[in-house]
């Protein structure tokens, strides 16, 4: 299933720019690889399914209507290990390639952008041609880059990102959240779970009720600001049964990034003109809603995805789900260790991994 975060940015043409300052250096010096002229620090992918290689890389060249960035901090998100795994609905990537569909950075070469400005960004990579985010530098489309004025620190910006955007548009726009309403968030633990969280109750929420396994992220869950942790289990009935009762009866909004059977004991207690927005699908491709439940609550269910925004709305949603500070649990790395942040990823270590170009 389509991945709630994925964006479509645009490319564009070459333009000159000068060269890069930079001492010439080449070769290996007891196990260090050292920079060339024109070269910069990178996460590199050879092989499709394979974790990336920081190495030396050429310096990004900006396009016409491209703006060069300094990156200081680059999330690795699911969405960059489908990419590169060459099975997804993308098609296999054009290697070697950098991954990395988002990151936090400087201004440091543009005409659309004042230098130094500090920015979020989206990329390409993996779904198209040319390089992404974790990297020292990434060359992408102005439109594609979002002035940041918010006083997270970047590698909490990163960490939010999509995910926030995801979390806040589908509370916003799909389910038109109302004050004082209920809401109910499946995979609670996850990134779009925890930023969905915190934006309902940035958005008033009444009340705000998770659902995710027991342990780890259960707690991060409780430390995003749900009222009740609602414990998953495989069980509809049941499920159903712990929903009821840890939302006084009844949902007006699920948010869920899981589908499958959360989203079919989800759907069993959705009160009359309850919504439930559906952002991906960890847990399966499919849920069994009931039609005479939809009909007799005259329920919704909607489907949502970043690929429908304007960029003006992803701008827009980026900024208050920022502002809103919405906590996305994450951890630090160094790029030099972004094999290992990949490692962690796949194995659903739960917190996010920010790789940091200046680590």
């Amino acid at each position: 299933m389509e991945d709630p975060t994925a964006s479509r940015p645009s490319r564009a043409r070459a333009r000159p720019r000068p060269e890069a300052r930079r001492e010439p250096a080449s070769g290996e010096e007891d196990g260090v690889l050292l920079l060339q002229r024109g070269h910069s620090y990178a996460a590199v992918l050879h092989t499709p399914g394979e974790p990336p290689a920081y190495r030396p890389h050429p310096d990004p060249v900006p396009a016409v209507g491209q703006t060069l960035v300094r990156v200081t901090a680059a999330p690795v998100v699911p969405l960059d290990l489908l990419c590169a795994s060459g099975t997804s609905y993308f098609g296999r990537p054009a290697v070697p390639y950098v991954p990395g569909v988002q990151g936090v950075g400087v201004v440091a070469d543009s005409a659309a952008h004042p230098t130094g400005a500090r920015v979020w960004f989206a990329t390409a990579a993996g779904t198209a041609p040319g390089d992404g985010s974790q990297a020292e530098r990434c060359a992408v489309a102005d439109g594609d880059v979002v002035p940041l004025d918010v006083e997270l620190p970047d590698p909490a910006v990163a960490a939010i990102g999509l995910s926030g955007v995801a979390a806040w548009m589908a509370l916003t726009w799909r389910a038109q959240l109302r004050p004082g309403e209920r809401v109910l968030v499946l995979g609670a633990g996850g990134a779009v779970g925890q930023a969905a969280i915190g934006a309902a109750r940035s958005l008033d929420a009444g009340r705000v009720v998770a659902v995710c396994r027991p342990g780890p992220s259960a707690e991060r869950a409780a430390r995003a600001g749900a009222d009740e942790v609602v414990p998953l289990t495989e069980d509809v009935d049941e499920l159903a049964r712990r929903l009821a009762r840890a939302c006084g009866g009844d949902v007006d909004v699920v948010v869920d990034p899981v589908f499958g059977a959360a989203a079919t004991a989800a759907s069993r207690v959705l009160a009359p003109g309850g919504r439930l927005v559906n952002l991906g699908g960890a847990s399966g491709d499919t849920a069994r809603f009931s039609s005479a439940v939809l009909r007799s609550r005259s329920a919704s269910v909607l489907g949502y995805t970043n690929n429908a925004l304007t960029g003006e709305q992803r701008a827009a949603a980026l900024a208050c789900a920022a502002a809103g500070r919405l906590a996305v649990d994450h951890e630090l790395l160094p790029l030099s260790r972004a094999a290992e942040g990949w490692a962690r990823t796949a194995a659903g270590a739960g917190r996010r991994v920010v790789l940091s170009p200046g680590g």
